[in-house]
């Protein structure tokens, strides 16, 4: 039934019937397909999302997205071509991906400051404002920590509810009526990951953007140190790569907005660390605490294993609060919670370092 695109008339009219169609794999929530369209004069990609929950929402994010990020030259999104938003169907130039170099990390960075530089265009609502950790999500991991045998220091949830607080602020200002025109505002991915980013002869061009939203470029950034947390490719770039790809993100940053990104990165480690539902896929997200389940069961998830996942999380966070300061509670727990798991099980792996040669 669904073996060719459902692209109306009106759309046909100004890009061509499709041709050569060809299924395309992709998640649950969408049907792709890869087709010739005469009017773009070769090939482009039709995605549609299926009937499930919030897919109109997620519909608008992603065209609301390719839209502001059309404006980077050179290009890091597929140009949008077409939309049917009563099919929830958009259109999009085909790219053709090539295979990532071993500095992978070093482009993506820099692809990722241009992408979150777009959000200077952005209407007022055009996107929602990035969600993040919580103060159930603080209870849950304090709650670990018992499971655990560890004693958090005391006024630790406290810090850890402040530190909520601040991930949730509009960046660079305290009070905002609004989002759009605020320092450090980015047009955030929402799951920037191996697999969304396709490395072309031109650069990086990322793909499914059905999670965008406004917010602090921070928290994508934290991506390469906390082990890309939104992916089932959950890898730790060698410490040279991280600091030449951290390093050039600053720099495409700045170039691009003429503002500085701030340099500690504690807080939207942190704020990864904190979310269980960063230790699965998006299918299971919201459907239970997952932090509850890591003393008594393990589980894969892609490259690596849940407490995998966390025990690199902790070590991360804790070695930025020995550097940067100011976070004395949270210093002590992770150290404490990161060597409880490594005294129940001794075999836990590293993340890997290099991403899988298929990323998705």
């Amino acid at each position: 039934m669904w073996s060719r695109p459902p692209v109306r008339e009106e759309l046909r009219a100004d890009l061509g019937a499709p041709r050569r169609v060809r299924r395309l794999r992709s998640s649950p929530r969408s049907r792709v397909w890869r087709v010739e369209l005469a009017g773009v004069g070769g090939r482009a990609v039709v995605k549609q999302f299926v009937d499930a929950p919030r897919a109109a929402e997620r519909y608008a994010r992603e065209v609301a997205a390719l839209r502001l990020a059309s404006q980077v030259t050179p290009p890091v999104a597929p140009r949008l071509l077409g939309t049917d938003p009563a099919r929830r169907l958009l259109i999009v130039e085909h790219v053709q991906p090539g295979r990532p170099g071993e500095d992978w990390v070093v482009g993506y960075a820099e692809a990722l400051a241009r992408l979150h530089s777009c959000a200077r265009a952005a209407d007022p609502g055009a996107l929602p404002a990035w969600s993040g950790p919580t103060e159930p999500d603080v209870d849950a991991f304090v709650a670990l920590a018992d499971a655990l045998g560890v004693t958090p220091p005391a006024g630790t949830r406290a810090d850890l509810y402040g530190l909520v607080e601040r991930l949730t602020r509009p960046p660079g200002l305290a009070d905002a009526p609004r989002l759009t025109n605020t320092p450090g505002l980015a047009l955030l991915h929402g799951d920037p990951c191996p697999g969304n980013d396709l490395h072309t002869s031109d650069g990086i061009r990322f793909i499914d953007f059905e999670q965008a939203s406004l917010g602090n470029g921070l928290v994508e950034l934290a991506y390469l140190r906390i082990g890309f947390p939104t992916c089932w490719c959950a890898t730790a770039p060698p410490p040279r790569l991280l600091a030449e790809a951290e390093a050039a993100y600053r720099a495409t940053w700045h170039h691009h907005t003429r503002t500085d990104v701030p340099d500690d990165l504690t807080d939207a480690c942190a704020g990864w660390l904190l979310r269980g539902d960063s230790l699965v896929q998006l299918a299971h997200r919201g459907t239970r605490d997952h932090l509850a389940t890591i003393p008594h069961r393990d589980w894969r998830w892609g490259t690596a294993t849940a407490r995998q996942r966390l025990a690199h999380r902790l070590a991360v966070v804790h070695h930025l609060t020995v550097h940067e300061g100011g976070h004395d509670g949270l210093r002590q727990l992770t150290a404490a919670m990161h060597d409880a798991l490594r005294t129940r099980w001794p075999s836990l792996r590293s993340l890997p370092q290099q991403r899988p040669r298929r990323a998705r």
